[in-house]
């Protein structure tokens, strides 16, 4: 480092006076900065390292049957693979990703041959209304993100190009650390930020382990005045370590030889040709090999089998059309790409076996894909929507694998353990993060003083989890920038113990996947009374609040009844209630004559249309129970999977917990196909249970993605 006296003193100068330093004396002080590097606003090297214990909260075994599942299982068609078990994961993906790569799990990954490929479509368009239509009998309603996604999407790194880069430039250091010594990276991105990601990719993989740019043309029509239209994505490719997997593919052969075509008695497809510059040993050798034939006119021509020609390999412009509004394969998700994109991607990158992960999945294509090419494969999503549509796309794929006498793999649904709110929303590092942190600490306890007010109880102090009190009931208000967890409720019973509390209404956005039942089961045996009450849209509108228009309804209720002939149970479900409502403030007023819109209200989706004098007429479209469910299903033996977490001890030991709680087994289920076109049944398949009791759990999802779970003793 050669400097001029006149050059530290200005150095130390700035350094004392708290400024800056100019790029200039940023090359002469560090000597790796000639480098290429993206910065903005944000930028920031303090990456997450916390690890979460995972829990799983559903475990899906084997796709249905509709004949009676005897004691000892039955299986019919294909089987499922042993070993490795595919990872669905609800939450925010730089905390799954975190402990991934520092929890227990990863050695379950690295005996695996480790992550060969993740592929990522991150939802880059930070402007973007991420709102999607769900059907609802033969209407399509508009489902707007739930606050989790809200926070997430918007306000977290939504704040434009800035909040984003910082947002996936921590998600690609910590996948860049998960993925093995021979794993690639694809990066899916549009127009808007593709310079940005290619510079960040070159940053952290290094420009010599550059592999593609793929450019996917998906077409279609486009008026533009001053541009181009702009009809295409890109797929930036890079390699860890510059060592990966290639697998060469080729365009289908050409129509003209597809229409010559001939087949074997065993099968095997070819075309004949002109024996050409064949010579007499080359041609004596193909006879012998039943290669050579004699055409009637007596000339010889020979056989040329279609698995051995090559089409032209394909370059890095792929012409995919996006995905038609009729394909079976369409779940009328947002961000959905077709299925051939992907396959692509894993058929050129990985080998049969092989893990691959996406942690943006969306309505779950990666998985769809990994599944058919017998691939292994973990992927998540921040959207309780996702994750359900990811389910039923996957066990839909189980099924039909199984009919077609094909092998399939389990897979379970897991979220992070129990974890403290500080590791998802105070865990600053720096002092400007602190500075930010009290700033939301300050804002938070406003908005409870808000949600108080709303549910017209009063403020009262001095305990953990224990916010307000309204008549003989005390109130706690769970977590506003996470789902409730059981941790949350914990807390409260605890608190409820040392206080000789007996009853808790507990208020939340959002509740935690596989919380109910055995929390209250819990509680009750403890002699504490806990009613869970959803906190509606309406709290953000102060008006609403000053109005006393905010209802807090009770989570979703479940009936169910067993059936029982014999040593053979079912179950049939008789009722399910919501109590949803949305901000539908001066819907009727804004509502233009002669249009309609769809909300939701006091636990109804309702159709408004005004009319062209201006009178709204409204029509019910849940007109029965059943309209409001997605999916529901059946673990006949609720308790006999207990739920344990691995999670490190000192020197890399590692301890299993029982945490009280048991897994989900999905033994049965029903749910509506696309675009609502499959019935949903309403009674189960039976099972044969040989004790004399058992206990049966049935998990509900409702058309919104939100899942309910009762659980009854059904003596045989």
């Amino acid at each position: 480092m050669k400097l001029t006296d006149n050059e530290k003193r200005d150095i130390v100068k700035l350094i004392q006076e708290g400024k800056e330093l100019p790029d200039r004396f940023r090359f002469l002080l560090f000597k790796n900065s000639q480098q290429v590097e993206l910065n903005w606003n944000g930028k920031s090297d303090d990456i997450t390292s916390i690890e979460l214990p995972f829990q799983i909260i559903e475990h899906i075994d084997e796709p249905r049957t509709e004949k009676v599942k005897t004691a000892q299982g039955s299986l019919f068609g294909g089987a499922k693979e042993s070993g490795w078990t595919n990872k669905l994961i609800w939450g925010d993906n730089r905390y799954v990703l975190s402990s991934l790569n520092n929890g227990v799990m990863r050695e379950e990954v690295e005996n695996e041959g480790g992550i060969k490929l993740v592929y990522i479509d991150p939802p880059f368009d930070v402007g973007a209304d991420f709102s999607m239509n769900v059907q609802v009998g033969d209407n399509s309603y508009e489902k707007k993100p739930n606050v989790l996604e809200h926070i997430a999407y918007r306000d977290t790194w939504g704040l434009g190009s800035d909040s984003f880069l910082s947002m996936i430039y921590e998600r690609l250091i910590l996948i860049r650390d998960l993925l093995s010594d021979d794993g690639v990276i694809c990066v899916h991105i549009d127009w808007r930020l593709k310079g940005s990601i290619r510079c960040m990719l070159e940053e952290l993989f290094g420009v010599k382990n550059f592999i593609n740019e793929i450019v996917w043309n998906y077409g279609g029509p486009a008026k533009t005045t001053n541009y181009f239209p702009r009809k295409y994505d890109s797929i930036i490719v890079f390699s860890k370590n510059g060592s990966h997997t290639f697998n060469k593919i080729t365009d289908s052969l050409p129509p003209y030889i597809q229409d010559r075509k001939k087949v074997d008695a065993d099968g095997r497809e070819w075309i004949d040709q002109n024996l050409g510059k064949l010579s007499k040993e080359r041609i004596e050798l193909m006879r012998k090999q039943g290669r050579i034939f004699e055409t009637k006119t007596g000339k010889l021509r020979r056989k040329q089998y279609l698995d051995e020609m090559d089409g032209s390999q394909i370059d890095s412009v792929w012409n995919i059309p996006i995905i038609n509004s009729q394909s079976t394969e369409r779940l009328s998700y947002p961000t959905q790409k077709p299925e051939n994109l992907i396959e692509r991607f894993i058929n050129v990158f990985t080998n049969e076996n092989d893990l691959v992960a996406d942690f943006f999945c969306g309505s779950g294509t990666m998985a769809s894909v990994a599944e058919k090419l017998n691939r292994k494969w973990i992927c998540s999503d921040l959207g309780k929507f996702a994750i359900h549509t990811t389910r039923k796309r996957m066990i839909g794929i189980q099924r039909e694998l199984k009919k077609n006498q094909k092998n399939w793999r389990a897979f379970e649904i897991l979220n992070l353990g129990k974890y403290q709110r500080q590791h998802y929303i105070y865990d600053g590092k720096t002092e400007r993060d602190e500075v930010k942190n009290a700033i939301k600490e300050k804002k938070e306890k406003e908005f409870k003083k808000l949600i108080l007010e709303a549910y017209k109880s009063i403020e009262i102090n001095g305990f953990k989890t224990i916010h307000g009190k309204k008549g003989d009931n005390l109130v706690s208000i769970g977590p506003i920038n996470q789902p409730l967890s059981r941790n949350h409720v914990e807390e409260v019973i605890d608190e409820c113990l040392k206080n000789n509390i007996t009853t808790v209404d507990i208020l939340g956005f959002e509740y935690e996947m596989g919380l109910f039942p055995t929390i209250q089961e819990e509680a009750k045996s403890k002699g504490i009374r806990l009613a869970y009450k959803q906190i509606p849209m309406e709290v953000f509108d102060k008006r609403a609040v000053a109005k006393d228009e905010v209802i807090f309804h009770d989570v979703a209720y479940i009936e169910f009844k067993p059936m029982i002939k014999g040593k053979k149970l079912s179950i049939e479900l008789k009722d399910f209630a919501v109590f949803y409502n949305e901000d539908n403030l001066n819907i009727d007023k804004n509502l233009s004559p002669g249009k309609s819109k769809i909300v939701v209200e006091n636990g109804q989706i309702i159709q408004k249309k005004k009319d062209n004098s201006g009178i709204i007429k409204e029509n019910i479209i849940t007109k029965k129970w059943h309209d409001w469910i997605d999916y529901w299903s059946v673990d006949f033996d609720y308790e006999s999977k207990p739920e344990v977490i691995k999670f490190k001890i000192k020197d890399g030991k590692t301890e299993e917990e029982w945490t009280g709680n048991y897994i989900f087994e999905n033994e049965w289920q029903s749910f509506r196909g696309k675009k609502g076109n499959e019935k949903l049944e309403l009674k189960s398949s039976e099972k044969e249970i040989l004790s004399s009791k058992t206990k049966v759990a049935v998990k509900v999802v409702d058309i919104f993605g939100n899942d309910t779970m009762k659980v009854l003793q059904v003596k045989m």
